[in-house]
């Protein structure tokens, strides 16, 4: 799904999660591993097109979340392994 990105957003991401991956690296100095940088940035990455109920509302940002984790623990492989060389 990646490669069927337009260029920019996939330059974007690449830096986004390049960003999130060096952060995560460090978390035994900052506490912030890939689940809490998760928590903090997925509600501002995704979100519902309409209001819906509370409920909706957790089970869509815990859904975004995971995703959001799942790409700052796998960046190297999803957005190329010389990620770290964008620092």
């Amino acid at each position: 799904l990646v490669n069927q990105l337009p260029e920019a957003n996939l330059i974007l991401l690449r830096h986004l999660f390049g960003v999130l991956h060096h952060i995560e690296q460090n978390s035994g100095v900052n506490q912030m591993n890939a689940f809490n940088l998760a928590l903090c940035i997925a509600p501002n990455m995704l979100w519902l097109p309409s209001p819906t109920g509370p409920e909706e509302e957790s089970r869509s940002t815990k859904k975004v979340a995971s995703l959001v984790q799942f790409l700052i623990e796998n960046s190297g492989e999803i957005f190329g392994g010389d990620i770290a060389t964008l620092f």
